[in-house]
């Protein structure tokens, strides 16, 4: 049951939106789009106009340029794929289908008829519009929109499912351009029919302001360019996205775009580096834009990471709630879906967590997710209550918007640097880490203390970005599983690998109860910096641990697929989806 009683004041934003439809044909999972020369695929060579001739010649039919990967998309039959898997320097790779898997929240979001009081968790009546910016408070992001730091003159890129067109609103000012990629579209964005891309954009930059005078969302001054890759059934595919993330690179500079809001996920099927929206989501990072990408929905487990989560360059965002009671920071916990590192690779993810639990954000009550979940929407005040890694990564997408408008120069690396120098982990009352750095990483976002902060260099340390692109090398982290199936990060400075590095905190451990809330302490000094987000040349030759291979089994772009010619689902396969949609917390 969501305890929310809301009234809020709607302004100039997102929320005062007057409707729209998303566009493009919905597709059913693991249906590919329409054509008689055979099944869909991405088809890379060493540049996207010799794989468009290389595919030509064999009589394949060439869609489109995917030049962020230097490939093409491509319908093929099987004996086309069978030569294309033969010529050397080329890579196939199925057109893999992204579809919504939701386990529908039970929730209850009433309007107030005035300012009801609730219980702020000290007991104290809190007036209920209040609650609707807690998010704002928890990081910093309202003492940063007090002194006129809202996100101006940066814009964000959001890649999901549309936005609910706020037509005459002051908000659309901020809009400055939108894409529909879906199922190879080339038209600008109309609605949002799903709802999951508004509810996201609302959380990072909605405008909106309550009656006490908060801003709803994290930047409610950035601007925004909208991406649609996820028809109106949350569906999409692997092609649609990388032609998603084509488009944003290539317009960076027309639009400023400085951060790119991911909330969406695929579980891994082969190395970080060999898969196509991986390589895409890490052009977008060496081109300059700084990329927040959800952890996964699918904790508490270990090595739950979601692509492109799993990419080591990129922020990883994980999940917090704030137990119902969103002015006491104290009892705030790990949400349990949140997903946790380490990668197959060693890395340690995610980097940090933010809010992501029973998050309300803007909606549009006939939307998909407000009809099969109508106890979690608020239709007199548009709002839908909603939990996942999803809201956690717009809230860091926002609080990164604030960073880059105060200071420009901040290359990607310098924001990852300075965001997990800033952040607190949680600890118990005795100053010990609550969780490990595969559950919280660095700890909660802090804006305030990002802002502010002049750290350099600790971010991304050993990685070369340009080198993994190319594939001349590609890169562990210092994760590994002892004996007894516990994973720990290795001691960097010893003379041998495989000795866990003292500290603690830096073994896994589930010992602790989900339902506990711990205090977030600034005050805490990680054991040896930041060794456990160093990266290291990968060598398959030199195992991490005895007996065991990360990424054992992935071999997506050689026999082993994830769809076969026929686009039928392979058994052993997962379905990709935006975040998995889980009861609230």
């Amino acid at each position: 049951m969501h305890r929310y009683n809301l009234k809020l004041a709607i302004g100039t934003a997102i929320l005062a939106a007057l409707g729209g439809s998303a566009s493009g044909t919905p597709l059913t999972p693991g249906m590919h789009s329409t054509g008689e020369s055979g099944t869909r695929f991405i088809v890379e060579a060493a540049s996207a106009d010799v794989a468009r001739r290389t595919v030509s010649g064999i009589a394949g039919e060439v869609q489109q340029n995917l030049d962020i990967i230097h490939g093409v998309t491509a319908r093929l039959t099987a004996a086309q794929v069978t030569q294309l898997r033969q010529m050397p320097g080329v890579r196939v790779y199925e057109d893999r289908s992204l579809t919504t898997q939701s386990t529908v929240a039970s929730a209850v979001v009433t309007a107030a008829s005035n300012n009801t009081a609730l219980t702020d968790g000290t007991g104290v009546a809190t007036p209920a519009i209040l609650l609707q910016t807690d998010y704002t408070l928890e990081t910093g992001a309202s003492t940063l929109q007090a002194a006129g730091n809202k996100g101006q003159g940066v814009t964000i890129a959001i890649l999901d499912t549309g936005l609910w067109m706020p037509l005459g609103q002051t908000f659309r000012t901020r809009v400055l351009a939108t894409r529909n990629v879906v199922n190879g579209g080339t038209g600008a964005v109309t609605g949002d029919a799903y709802g999951h891309g508004t509810h996201i954009t609302s959380i990072a930059a909605g405008g909106a302001m309550n009656l006490a005078g908060g801003y709803f969302g994290i930047a409610p001054q950035a601007n925004l360019v909208i991406v649609q890759a996820f028809d109106g059934n949350g569906a999409g595919r692997y092609a649609d996205v990388i032609a998603g993330l084509n488009w944003i690179v290539a317009n960076k500079s027309k639009y400023n775009i400085r951060v790119l809001n991911l909330s969406f996920g695929a579980p891994p099927q082969s190395d970080y580096w060999d898969d196509p929206v991986n390589q895409a989501v890490m052009a977008a990072w060496q081109a300059g834009i700084v990329v927040v990408a959800a952890a996964g929905n699918e904790g508490p487990t270990p090595m739950t990471i979601d692509v492109p989560g799993n990419v080591p360059y990129v922020i990883t965002a994980g999940a917090l709630t704030d137990n119902y009671t969103p002015y006491v920071f104290t009892d705030d916990r790990l949400a349990s879906f949140s997903s946790a590192g380490p990668t197959y690779e060693g890395f340690v993810k995610p980097e940090v967590v933010a809010e992501g639990g029973h998050m309300v954000g803007s909606m549009q009550s006939t939307s998909y997710l407000a009809n099969i979940d109508p106890g979690s929407m608020n239709a007199t005040e548009r709002l839908f209550t909603m939990s996942g890694t999803s809201q956690a990564a717009a809230v860091t997408t926002g609080v990164v918007a604030l960073m880059l408008q105060a200071d420009p120069t901040l290359t990607p690396d310098d924001v990852k640097c300075r965001l997990m120098a800033a952040a607190s982990p949680a600890v118990t009352s005795t100053g010990t880490l609550a969780y490990s750095v595969f559950q919280q990483g660095a700890g909660l976002i802090n804006a305030v203390a990002a802002v502010n902060s002049a750290a350099t260099g600790c971010a991304n340390v050993g990685l070369d970005i340009s080198a993994d692109l190319a594939g001349t090398a590609h890169f562990g982290g210092p994760a590994n599983q002892d004996a007894n199936g516990n994973y720990y990060v290795m001691n960097l400075g010893a003379s041998t690998w495989g000795a866990p590095l003292a500290g603690d905190g830096l073994t896994w451990s589930t010992g602790f109860p989900y339902g506990a809330g711990y205090s977030w302490s600034s005050g805490y000094v990680w054991t040896n910096g930041y060794a456990w987000s160093k990266g290291y040349a990968w060598s398959k030759s030199a195992a991490w641990t005895t007996g065991y291979t990360w990424s054992k089994g992935y071999a997506w772009s050689k026999s082993v697929a994830w769809w076969d010619t026929t686009g039928a689902a392979s058994p052993t396969t997962s379905p990709a989806s935006i975040e998995t949609w889980v009861p609230n917390q």
